[in-house]
């Protein structure tokens, strides 16, 4: 399965991807930003329902200088009158029930985009995520802060430094996978919820999903599988 989806995101589709019963228990949608238009913002929206996210190489975010929130918060702690209540938060930023730290980062909107939040302009802040991304990994100049503003509506997800080595996240997972296929690595993500239950959509579910819609389904340990034979 793990090829077929390596095949699938080198076609520009999207796949589901699972992490693990002992993490998060979640499908999500995951598509390379490079690929991403307006209609699939809105099957992003519509049929998964949960934030859409972009997933950005370690590599690039070293150059493009990309940092995690829990850092930022700590940054912003150090100075002002607010050092004691935002210390406070950043002391609990790693306080989640299964990890040890988030990789989410700012968020953002290209300022070429209008309120940020339409299919238009986030498909339009995703591609262009991907062409900084490229750029980056690529050895050029990319003035991020020229290009993009915050706060916006496409957040950013900073992958670990040595990928499943240090944490086991869709973010991670699907970095593996876009550098597998060789495509450009920032994914877009959301997670498939069940309106129903309030909760995760069940793996059960989501499979069925995929057989009505002809997606690739590929779970995280299939991928951890692929990571350590590459090694």
């Amino acid at each position: 399965m793990i090829q077929d989806a390596i095949k699938a995101l080198q076609d520009g589709q999207p796949i589901l991807l699972y992490d693990f019963d002992d993490r998060e228990a979640e499908t999500d949608i995951v598509i390379g930003a490079e690929f991403t238009t307006p209609k699939e913002v809105y099957r992003l929206r519509r049929d998964a329902g949960g934030l859409i996210c972009t997933a950005i190489d370690p590599v690039a975010c070293e150059k493009l200088g990309i940092p995690y929130m829990a850092d930022v918060l700590r940054y912003a702690g150090n100075s002002g009158n607010g050092f004691k209540a935002i210390e406070s938060i950043y002391e609990r930023a790693g306080d989640i029930p299964y990890d040890s730290k988030s990789s989410f980062s700012l968020w953002v909107n290209h300022r070429k985009t209008f309120t940020g939040i339409t299919d238009n302009d986030r498909s339009l802040t995703i591609t262009k995520l991907a062409e900084a991304t490229r750029k980056a990994m690529n050895g050029g100049h990319v003035n991020f802060g020229a290009e993009f503003r915050s706060p916006g509506h496409v957040p950013l997800l900073r992958a670990a430094p040595n990928l499943l080595k240090d944490r086991r996240g869709q973010t991670e997972l699907s970095i593996v996978l876009a550098r597998a296929a060789g495509i450009t690595p920032a994914m877009v993500m959301c997670e498939m919820l069940d309106g129903e239950t309030g909760r995760a959509l069940g793996k059960k579910d989501a499979i069925a999903y995929g057989k009505r819609n002809g997606l690739v389904y590929v779970e995280g340990k299939e991928v951890v599988d692929y990571f350590k034979s590459i090694l």
